[in-house]
């Protein structure tokens, strides 16, 4: 929202233009991407009269700082409410990013960003190439040509279609979910990242986007590794191995990374041919296996357990037959990370033309093509090969034969393989892991269908690691790997994010066997999948009507209409469960690196927000909680102190709001309020232009309170519509706490009646108060004014010295050179400002911490001298369990009669004893009826004075008239009327000093004035003489309702 100053009631906004008393006119506006755009200052042709308002268009609502370097601003609400102003109101049309907490470089926000030209060097994917190609590649591995045979072969192919179809069912579902969130707004860069982050926040999106971005790293080593195995595989058997098979795994394996590198970053456009290149061979070699299903067996083929189609063979395949310990669990888990690949073309969401429709209409066709793939390759081979064989011609035998055992179905096709009942042998679908090559029609194209996939998952990988690392690096979350944030080229691409993967994956490499590491990485992939889902189900749950969300007005709008949120959570859960099937120690390892990762994300709490579901759902609870407490009573054993603080501005009086914290942290509600005095329209702006950047420092200090501030004309007032009307149902304020007013001598007589008046309207409402009284003062305002004046002028210099030197302002090393607040506070003290009051202003700025810091070892003094329902007792009991103030032991001091001190005592004693406060002494004071002193008593009556009507000595008429003339001031009979309790606050102040003058606090039942009784000025005297020259003072007073209570 644009910031407006007051400008003697006119608002000036400086993000817009428009002539009133002109027709329409037309113009070209120029954009940072050499854009032209026509742009209408009025709409005068749609509406038939001049107006400030203007029709809805997108460009209202881009961000700024957008990679077009515009956002259309509309007008204010003020500058179409206020009183019409004659002449021209300036407002311009646009307005650009001031790049402020930025890094100079505008945001890469493609929500607003115009589409790159691709004439110009920047690639763009459609959703063949960019999704359904790299998708189908990635989820073709070599598992189709090496594994698929052996896990029908176990399961059987009326189990195996099943292991398929859950793995499937796995991945449509996370498809949809993906879908849904693709299609609920813009998707830029960063693929699974980008969409966890911007659905469920920067703590789960950090944690899962590094782990997604190391696996796939990790994962170019194992495909690598794969297609290198192969290759040894080959020079073994011609009988070229270089040094020995582990080695040159490792010397192969090297060497084709630093060739899918040299692809990499020759650009999208030449690994996108490279991709092609690959589908190709991987198509003529998939149907290469079909072709070969279809031609007649030979006798060597039929030696080695393949008869063509029988359907003997297909009904004896049917059912399982696990070997080796295996399980339905341990196959499927074997087979699944051939499924997995559906973000390879969502890695990439930054290089395609329309993400939108592409991540949706590519994956989940891919996932339907693969699958079909997977099954029909593994009914054919099903259908035509036996489980076991010898491979052995001898074992042929006449037709008709009858044999015994599994082996058996081999007989009536001429063979006996009953051997491989007592020995094991090497070929058939349980023992030959080459069944592929020798079914195929053409068994190299195998080979090279192996190296296809291996290769082109590698290649995927070897994209899709760099761009997601990016994209989390961009968005600054861990700031130590913002380096690799950097793009270049037209595409922006990766190259820091290249080499790292690069490295990250020769490292692994040279260990040259990752069947250890191998689990990891599913895993890893499998959480990727469970958090996409779960982030679907949660943006549902929080604009679902039954949450409390108004539905047409929730931010998740998905286009695309086809998911669930209960299926969305059951996919969840199922890809849970997955990764225990696959590995449980890999999973339960996954979660403890998720679950450090998100705890060091959350204790960092970067600068971003999103809009994340989580605050939606947060927002949803709090209105649940804080209805569902509407409906219950209040009890004693529930209270807690809510306290409402007048503070002003939430940095003006620092004692203030660090006390009423150590209050209300964890126990209840904190209200920093501000009072805005004076013509609305003139203190309007500075009001809205001040709430969000109290609140925020608020959360930058770690202080537990909100920040509400009200516009009145005056003091008393603004502060009467708080007392009323903050908070929300039970969660309301309950106690005011404010600062004494030290000047209260000087200030004229409506301050004093509008802050005396404030403390009665606080005991009508039945609030608790608080009054904090420091000799120091509370308001370092005119300090904190100050040093904002001097950073300002700090700037300004840095500034011109930058330009004058040609340096610019930031860099990697270059190390920041902003003054400390101490030194600034140093510089205001005594800069420009006369050493007594500059002694002063540091006086007051020590004082202003002292409820930071940790208290020395002392004693908080609470004088209990009326029962106001125990908030005297309790606020002091709760300062006792912080941290800051453990060091510090309660001193109970209670009046008492003369002659039963031990007995009042005793009575004390047993009180605390059933409140369950421990204290370390009870002192009764039995000499509070005593006649204050004639040095107090001369002090106190020269302090009001200058208050007094002194009418005494005037006859009725000239007493009476000047009692209407001054009706504020103090009468003699008023004096004379409340002597006793005058005497009683300066001899309280005489007992205070004896007994409390070295105690960190000093907590004291506050005196009630009676309203149309004591005059404002004396009562102010009262509040003056019990709390002069003493360490930090509270005065408290309770609303006389019970807060303590010692029933169970």
């Amino acid at each position: 929202m644009e910031r407006f100053k007051s400008n003697r009631g006119a608002h000036i906004n400086s993000g817009y233009d428009a002539t009133l008393d002109e027709p329409p006119v037309y113009e070209e506006t120029n954009f940072s991407n050499e854009e032209h755009r026509t742009v209408r200052p009025s709409v005068m042709s749609a509406f038939g009269h001049d107006t400030l308002d203007r029709v809805p268009n997108i460009d209202f609502y881009r961000n700024a700082g957008s990679l077009s370097g515009q956002r259309a601003v509309r007008p204010s609400l003020q500058e179409l409410h206020d009183v019409f102003q004659k002449g021209p109101i300036s407002v311009p049309e646009t307005v650009e990013d001031d790049c402020e907490k930025s890094d100079g470089t505008p945001s890469e926000d493609l929500e607003s960003a115009v589409p790159l030209d691709s004439s110009k060097g920047a690639i763009r994917f459609g959703w063949i190439r960019g999704v359904l190609v790299r998708c189908m590649l990635n989820i073709w591995g070599v598992m189709l040509f090496i594994r698929l045979s052996w896990v029908f072969g176990q399961a059987g192919w009326g189990l195996g279609i099943v292991v398929i179809l859950l793995s499937c069912v796995v991945t449509t579902i996370t498809g949809l979910s993906m879908s849904a969130i693709c299609t609920n707004g813009v998707v830029r860069g960063g693929g699974a990242y980008y969409l966890i982050s911007r659905s469920l926040g920067p703590e789960f999106g950090g944690s899962i986007g590094l782990i997604f971005a190391f696996a796939n790293a990790v994962a170019v080593a194992m495909y690598v590794v794969g297609f290198a195995e192969t290759v040894v595989d080959l020079l073994i058997e011609h009988n070229a191995i270089m040094i020995d098979p582990i080695n040159d795994i490792r010397i192969v394996g090297c060497i084709t990374v630093v060739l899918l590198l040299g692809i990499s970053v020759a650009g999208m456009e030449w690994e996108a041919k490279a991709q092609i290149l690959l589908l190709v061979i991987l198509l003529v070699a998939i149907v290469n296996v079909f072709v070969g299903t279809a031609i007649p067996a030979t006798e060597d083929k039929k030696s080695k357990g393949f008869f063509s189609y029988q359907s003997k063979i297909f009904l004896e395949n049917f059912t399982p037959d696990f070997r080796n310990g295996e399980t339905f669990f341990s196959v499927f888990a074997i087979f699944f990370p051939a499924a997995t690949g559906i973000l390879a073309g969502a890695n990439i969401s930054g290089d395609l033309r329309d993400p939108q429709a592409a991540i949706p209409k590519g994956t989940l066709l891919a996932i339907l093509i693969t699958g079909v793939t997977y099954l029909g390759v593994a009914l054919c081979v099903s259908a035509t090969v036996v489980r076991d064989a010898t491979g052995n011609r001898n074992n042929s035998v006449p037709l008709g034969t009858v044999c015994n055992g599994s082996s058996a179905i081999a007989c009536d096709f001429g063979y006996d393989f009953s051997s491989c009942e007592v020995e094991s042998c090497k070929f058939g679908l349980m023992n030959n892991f080459q069944v592929m090559t020798m079914v195929s029609g053409f068994g190299p194209l195998i080979i090279a269908g192996t190296f296809s996939a291996t290769l082109s998952s590698a290649l995927a990988s070897l994209v899709s690691a760099p761009k997601v690392f990016q994209a989390l690096c961009k968005d600054n979350i861990y700031r130590a790997l913002h380096f690799f944030a950097k793009g270049h080229g037209k595409n922006n691409e990766p190259i820091r994010g290249y080499v790292l993967t690069f490295i990250i994956s020769v490292a692994f490499i040279l260990i040259g066997n990752l069947n250890t590491i191998a689990p990891i990485i599913s895993n890893f992939f499998l959480a990727s999948y469970a958090l996409i889902n779960f982030s679907c189900f949660h943006a549902s749950y929080a604009r679902s009507p039954e949450t409390f969300c108004v539905h047409p007005f929730k931010r998740w709008r998905p286009a695309y209409k086809y998911y669930n949120m209960w299926l969305s959570l059951f996919g969840a859960l199922l890809c849970c469960v997955v990764m225990f099937v696959i590995n449980w120690w890999a999973a339960l390892l996954t979660y403890g690196i998720e679950i450090l990762l998100y705890i060091y994300v959350t204790v960092k709490k970067p600068d971003v927000n999103w809009g994340s579901s989580t605050q939606a759902v947060t927002f949803v609870s709090s209105v649940s909680n804080a209805l569902s407490l509407s409906g219950v009573e209040d009890h004693v054993k529930n209270f807690r102190p809510q306290i409402l603080v007048l503070t002003g501005s939430a940095q003006n009086r620092p004692p203030l709001l660090d006390l009423a914290h150590s209050f209300t942290k964890n126990y209840g509600l904190c209200i920093t309020c501000e009072v805005f005095v004076g013509p609305k329209s003139e203190v309007l702006p500075e009001m809205n232009a001040g709430m969000e950047s109290n609140q925020l420092w608020l959360v930058k200090r770690k202080r537990k309170a909100f920040y509400a501030a009200v516009a009145c004309e005056n003091f008393r007032e603004g502060t009467e519509t708080l007392l009323q009307a903050s908070g929300l149902g039970r969660m309301k304020p309950n106690t005011l706490m404010i600062g004494f007013k030290k000047n209260w001598q000087t200030a004229g007589k409506d301050e004093v009646q509008s802050y005396v008046g404030i403390l009665h309207d606080a005991f009508d409402f039945e609030y608790g108060t608080v009054m904090l009284r420091m000799d120091e003062g509370l308001d370092v305002s005119h300090i904190i004014k100050a040093e904002d004046e001097m950073l300002k002028a700090a700037k300004e210099q840095r500034e011109n010295e930058m330009m004058a030197n040609g340096t610019k302002g930031k860099g990697l090393f270059r190390k920041s050179r902003k003054p400390s607040q101490q030194v600034l506070t140093t510089r205001v003290s005594v800069n420009g400002v006369p050493p007594q009051i500059a002694k002063m202003n540091e006086k007051l700025m020590e004082s202003s911490s002292l409820f930071k810091k940790k208290q020395p070892k002392g004693t908080i003094d609470v004088w209990w001298l009326f029962d106001d329902g125990g908030l005297t007792l309790l606020l002091p009991y709760i300062l006792t369990t912080r941290k800051k103030w453990k060091d510090c032991k309660l001193r109970i001091f209670i009046a008492g009669e003369p002659g039963r001190s031990e007995a009042d005592k005793e009575e004390m004693k047993s009180l605390l004893h059933k409140f369950r406060i421990k204290c370390s002494d009870i002192n009764v004071i039995d000499e509070i009826h005593i006649k204050p002193s004639g040095d107090s008593t001369r002090t106190f009556k020269e302090m009001i004075d200058p208050f007094r009507l002194h009418e005494g000595s005037k006859d009725t008429a000239h007493a009476e008239a000047m009692k209407k003339e001054h009706p504020w001031k103090i009468t003699d009979q008023e004096l004379s009327n409340f002597e006793e309790k005058t005497n009683l606050q300066m001899r309280l102040n005489e007992v205070l000093q004896e007994n409390s003058k070295s105690a960190n606090l000093i907590i004291v039942s506050m005196p009630i004035a009676r309203k149309g009784s004591v005059s404002d000025y004396l009562y102010m005297a009262w509040l003056d003489a019990l709390t002069r020259n003493l360490p930090p003072t509270l005065l408290i007073r309770g609303n006389h309702k019970s807060v303590l209570t010692f029933y169970s």
